[in-house]
């Protein structure tokens, strides 16, 4: 066993083993036969422990070993919280006065440490009574079976992890369902309709509902999909819809122009937001007359269907609506006689499942070891053509693929039934082996998501940040405990236990979110292991013991009401809750927390904080409430504090205490001001959300450069360009730069705020290259020359800078970075008869390209570009057609890879059939592409074309739609930056 400091298997074990070690150490001074007693404890829990580790093997235990097991677990979690207690009590020194006062202060100290020292040694004694009493027991009842524990190599990120989910179309078995459904949404029919996809969980009727709303959306004026799970916040959902279907039309030119910026304006965050009769009039008007395409996934009952059907106006122009669900009864209401259909979704036939299961873990059935077919052929029977148990299955074969008694024993241990009835327990069956397969730390990671509600989209960074404070994640070889944890993530969705979300640039994911099969047999083991406790949701059911370890309180989408003094909070180490509620929780009651993330609690006032500074274990501290301005003065009294998120309040300026945050290492804010003696908090790896103000000293800026581990930084910087000392600040923000990029550094944003003008980055010598940065945004920090240093920047993916001048030389050193995926470069003052020309041998890794400024435009030659996916430039009009005589449209036709291009169009002194001719052209290119993607054209400078006798040839209309969606805008991309 890896020994992992907290373990659903052992709880708190080995974190208590590591005390009771520490108590032995000389700065403790404990009596001798209080050592005694420790050292005989510390020796039957480290046996103890080796017995829960080997349980932990086991799939089934008997009664009497369960209950043992139990017992035994909690009185670690007890005896620790009884041992951190102590160690506060010795170690917490508030500042001492001097004089007179001083000394009796001392002397009260002293009287206090002595009292801690019998408190200790009292209940020392009592502890080691109960555990020698347990190790009785279990001599007594021969709770010492032959076990035995089998090792599991985990591969910790799998190299085909963004192929395996990325790509909906790399699933089989869905093009002929898939076509039907196409035919039944567009039949050309201009009545309302209704179509009910039906059938067991775990089918693949969400993502074949998706390929259908790809495929067909556009066709569409309007659309939207919303999942509805099994407790619908209907507000959420209708102001969801809202938003997607107003998506497409640009305020400034829509009747309801008023309306439609009040919705964009409504902070969506915020479950108060919006009244539902009122929402409801709303989408019925916006409705009425458009043809849409609404999917609501994932309907658990008929009352909510109509509750949602009600404001999807039934209209006469070919408008159509997509549900899905797993209840026949509830498919067949939502289709009623008169316009509607019921489609069932069938179980893969065996050559789709066999395609998919041998693709999943070889590549091709081609590849499958003649040893391993007519045993995988036995498996892909028992799955009985479920997708998600076939997927959960491979998923769980991919490392043992050599291994033919690996592969028998998984057969042999799937349930029997599983050919007759495709119902939920028989899928929960196959999903318990895959958990019961997973190592002991992943095991813990994946039910603490037990905590989430459904549906929720979980940030993986945060995720990660939560295990880390309690005590989930052990550093291995070095490396970083972010690090490991991003691993334990990506192996969890290696394993089809969570689902990605927001995939990025580089092809990682940034969030996950937990299929309803999953989050059922993780919130039920959670709950048998005294793991986590959830409140607010019908199926989330207390634990039946008395202390509650873990707590979670949901109050999104239905009234909840918590007994909080009937709750026994004191041992509680997670506390998170969910939505808004008029009840607080008494924060001053939770002695052991670790994690405290309040999310959306609207009623929290900066006075219920007042109590967080006495939670002397904290860890984790997430505050996402937007009445909260203020932070408690004392707040660097949490000498463990490990991650303050302040991202979702208002709170400015921080107390002065914060720098004594001596173990903090990621502070998120939304606009907080750096604070004077930054350089104290040495163990800071992420900075964000800082603003620089004139308010600022230099020295703060100058501190930056001695958080040797930081790894992430992104500030404001808003010293105004008058200012006559702003030198003296670029200079101190410069020297900092260079020694945290020769250090640490991996990812740096500079944001301008108004009036703070361009920061002359070329101007700063660096004695070192910043070789580790993998992201540099500084929209705003103009290079006079591209400087020397960039040219070595061999791990940076992601670079939004901008230049006086691009020049030929600029883009072939960018074009050269051999990781860069996404570029936006800006020009100042380029020569506007000049033609950028990008060449085969530049930019061959490039998927996302933004070239904005005053040039002519550029050329894409044969076979440049070959990854890209997304391109916005901006092109002159005038003289078009002589500029690219033989490249009429500008070369597009080349980018095979081309899937989102937006061209702005300078229309100054040309005529309207340049900008006519120019924009035909490139969309005749863009129709001979593999993606086919559909052009956006924006016009700019209309009022200052050339008046001629030509025909009016205005745009098609679909250059003008989507414009609203450009992220040209910098303070629109300085906001996505921070998000």
């Amino acid at each position: 066993m890896d020994g992992f400091m907290v373990s659903v298997a052992t709880g708190a074990m080995n974190s208590l083993i590591d005390k009771l070690t520490m108590l032995l150490g000389q700065e403790f001074r404990l009596h001798k036969g209080v050592q005694r007693d420790i050292a005989l404890l510390n020796g039957e829990l480290s046996c103890m422990n080796a017995l829960l580790e080997k349980l932990a093997g086991m799939e089934v235990l008997d009664p009497q070993m369960m209950e043992w097991r139990n017992q035994v677990r909690e009185m670690a979690y007890d005896i620790e919280d009884c041992i951190d207690r102590y160690i506060y009590q010795l170690h917490y020194e508030p500042q001492r006065p001097t004089g007179i006062v001083g000394f009796f202060h001392d002397y009260v100290h002293k009287v206090k440490e002595l009292l801690a020292r019998r408190a200790v040694a009292q209940q020392i004694k009592v502890l080691k009574d109960d555990i020698v009493e347990a190790s009785h027991r279990r001599k007594r009842y021969k709770i010492d079976p032959e076990l035995y524990s089998e090792t599991t190599n985990v591969v910790l990120i799998d190299p085909r992890l963004p192929a395996l989910y990325v790509e909906a179309s790399n699933l089989v078995g869905i093009d002929i369902p898939r076509d039907q459904l196409i035919n039944l949404v567009d039949d050309g029919d201009q009545s309302f309709k209704v179509i009910s996809i039906v059938g067991v969980g775990g089918l693949g009727k969400t993502t074949l509902a998706n390929e259908v709303y790809k495929k067909t959306g556009g066709r569409f004026d309007c659309q939207a999909f919303v999942s509805v799970s099994q407790k619908p916040d209907v507000k959420k959902i209708l102001r969801s819809i809202i938003c997607q279907t107003m998506e497409p039309y640009h305020a400034s030119t829509n009747p309801d122009k008023a309306v439609i910026s009040q919705i964009k304006k409504q902070d969506y965050s915020s479950t108060e937001a919006g009244d539902v009769e009122w929402l409801i009039n709303i989408l019925r008007v916006f409705l009425k007359d458009k043809r849409y395409l609404i999917v609501i996934d994932d309907i658990w009952s008929t009352q909510e269907w109509m509750t949602i059907k009600f404001p999807l106006f039934e209209n006469t122009c070919g408008s159509r609506i997509l549900v899905t669900t797993r209840i026949s009864t509830v498919a067949k209401s939502c289709c009623s006689p008169d316009h509607g259909t019921v489609y069932e979704l069938r179980p893969l036939s065996e050559a789709d499942s066999m395609c998919l299961f041998f693709r999943r873990i070889f590549g091709s059935e081609d590849l499958c070891p003649v040893n391993l077919k007519d045993v995988s052929t036995e498996i892909i029977k028992k799955c009985g053509g479920l997708p998600l148990a076939i997927i959960t299955m491979a998923s769980l074969l991919a490392d043992k693929s050599d291994r033919r008694e690996e592969w028998v024993r998984i057969r042999n241990s799937i349930g029997s039934g599983l050919e007759k009835k495709y119902d939920l327990e028989v899928m929960r069956s196959i999903l318990s082996l895959s958990y019961s397969d997973l190592p002991l730390h992943l095991k813990t990671c994946l039910l603490y998501l037990s905590i989430y509600p459904e549906d929720y989209k979980i940030n993986m960074h945060q995720l990660v940040r939560r295990w880390i404070a309690e005590g989930f994640i052990k550093d291995k070889s070095g490396r970083n405990l972010m690090v490991e944890g991003k691993c334990y993530f990506n192996e969890l969705i290696n394993r089809s236990m969570i689902q990605p979300v927001d995939i990025g640039i580089d092809g990682q994911p940034k969030a996950c979110r937990v299929h309803d099969m999953i989050l059922d047999l993780i919130v039920s083991k959670a709950v048998d292991e005294n793991f986590s406790t959830s409140i607010g949701d019908e199926t989330h059911r207390l634990a039946s013991q008395s202390k509650i370890r873990r707590l979670s309180v949901d109050y999104c989408g239905q009234e909840v009401s918590v007994s909080w003094p009937s709750l026994m909070l004191a041992h509680v180490r997670s506390l998170s809750i969910f939505g808004y509620s008029e009840q607080m929780p008494p924060i001053s009651e939770f002695k052991a927390l670790r994690v405290l993330d309040l999310e959306s609690s609207l009623k929290l006032q900066n006075s219920d904080l007042n109590n967080v500074v006495n939670l002397f274990q904290l860890r984790y501290l997430r505050i996402a409430a937007s009445r909260i301005t203020h932070l408690p003065e004392q707040i660097g009294e949490l000498q463990f504090l490990e991650t303050l998120d302040l991202r979702r309040t208002w709170i400015k300026k921080l107390p002065a205490s914060i720098v004594k945050l001596r173990r903090l290492s990621c502070f998120s804010a939304s606009g907080a001001r750096l604070p004077d003696g930054v350089g104290k908090m040495q163990s800071l790896q992420e900075l964000s959300g800082i603003t620089v103000y004139d308010e600022c000293s230099t020295n703060s800026l100058l501190e930056l450069g001695n958080l040797n581990s930081l790894r992430t930084l992104k500030l404001t910087w808003y010293i105004r360009e008058s200012r006559k000392d702003r030198t003296h600040y670029t200079d101190s923000l410069a020297s900092s730069l260079g020694k945290l990029v020769s250090s640490s550094l991996e990812s740096l944003s500079i944001i301008n705020g108004p009036f703070s003008g361009y920061i002359p980055f070329d101007s700063w010598s660096w004695s070192s290259s910043p070789h580790l940065l993998q992201e540099l945004y500084i929209p705003k920090c103009c290079f006079q020359r591209i400087p020397d240093w960039m040219a070595s920047m061999n791990n940076l993916y992601r670079l939004c800078v901008r230049s006086k001048q691009v020049t030929k030389q600029i883009l072939q050193i960018l074009g050269d970075l051999p990781a860069l995926l996404d570029l936006e470069l800006r020009s100042e003052s380029d020569d506007p008869k000049k033609i950028l020309i990008i060449s085969k041998y530049i930019f061959r890794c490039l998927k996302i390209f933004r070239l904005y400024g005053s040039f002519v435009g550029l050329i894409f030659e044969d076979g440049s570009m070959q990854k890209v996916r997304e391109i916005s430039v901006v092109v002159r009009a005038h003289k078009a057609k002589s500029a690219f005589a033989d490249h009429p449209d500008l070369g597009i036709r080349n980018l095979t890879s081309l899937m989102d291009l937006n061209v702005w169009i300078n229309c100054e002194g040309a005529r309207v059939q340049e900008v006519t001719v120019l924009e035909a052209a490139i969309t005749d290119a863009t129709a001979l592409l593999p993606n086919h993607p559909t052009p956006h054209f924006f016009r700019e400078n209309e009022e200052n074309m050339v008046k001629d006798d030509l025909p009016n040839h205005p745009a098609p209309h679909f250059f003008r739609e989507n414009e609203e969606k450009m992220v040209k805008d910098e303070a629109h991309m300085q906001e996505k930056m921070l998000e």
